[in-house]
């Protein structure tokens, strides 16, 4: 059974979410040199860390994201699509989201094709691994669930 959900959930999920981006994006500023910052606005101060805009940009990022998990990945608003369409508009949100914050914030030179082959590359890897972690998760719950149920039936029957 689905726990009731308040603005508080949705406000903890969007800043897990957050989170998780952020320290992805410290990773990658650790990982880039200095001079990164002349492509891509994202990492503006090289591997010095991040600015107060590119955070901005990706909290809103974060509350996309959570927005979109709510639409299309509980019952909270559309109960009767099939999983695998409730995924493609989910990615789709994501996506266009992420296309047009890259055009406005110049997250990287929209002119240089590399630069969307790599967006492509790294939105698909990661949706990929969204996908992979997700279904590893719910066989996990459904496993569990399946044992406690077969332990609750013998149990029943003594």
């Amino acid at each position: 059974m689905e726990e009731k959900r308040t603005i508080f959930s949705y406000i903890g999920q969007a800043l897990a979410t957050y989170g998780a981006i952020v320290v992805i994006f410290i990773v990658f500023s650790l990982i880039l040199d200095e001079d990164t910052g002349k492509f891509s606005t994202l990492f503006e101060l090289g591997n010095k860390g991040l600015t107060l805009g590119t955070l901005i940009q990706l909290l809103a990022l974060a509350v996309i994201v959570t927005a979109a998990q709510v639409v299309f990945l509980t019952d909270t608003m559309l109960k009767n699509l099939s999983i695998v369409m409730r995924n493609v508009l989910f990615f789709s949100v994501i996506l266009i989201a992420m296309v047009i914050f890259a055009c406005v914030f110049g997250w990287f030179p929209i002119d240089d094709p590399r630069a969307w082959i790599g967006f492509g590359v790294s939105f698909g890897l990661s949706m990929a691994a969204s996908i992979f972690i997700t279904r590893f998760v719910e066989k996990a719950e459904n496993d569990s669930l399946q044992a406690a149920l077969e332990k609750y039936n013998r149990s029943g029957k003594k």
